[in-house]
């Protein structure tokens, strides 16, 4: 039965948790935008470069024909490469 009552509640405890997570990203600061300029800087990479990595899942954000990139999703991004390298 204990067995039974613990197996119901994992899941919603861990429903809670990733309510309680993506409230508390709702209500942090808004981090600027990078621009691809912005990142072929910090990468140290061509626009070219940016452009094929973007091909390839590079996350990003389009506003019409304007791209920008989350630094938190970039970061995301490159801890995911790194663990792939």
């Amino acid at each position: 039965m204990q067995e039974m009552k613990q197996d119901t509640v994992q899941p919603l405890l861990t429903q809670a948790k990733r309510q309680r997570s993506r409230e508390a990203n709702v209500n942090e600061p808004l981090q600027p935008l990078l621009t691809i300029a912005d990142v072929c800087k910090m990468l140290h990479l061509s626009r070219p470069k940016i452009y094929d990595l973007i091909a390839d899942g590079l996350p990003v954000m389009r506003f019409g024909k304007a791209v920008r990139f989350s630094p938190t999703s970039l970061q995301r991004w490159l801890a995911r490469r790194e663990e792939i390298a």
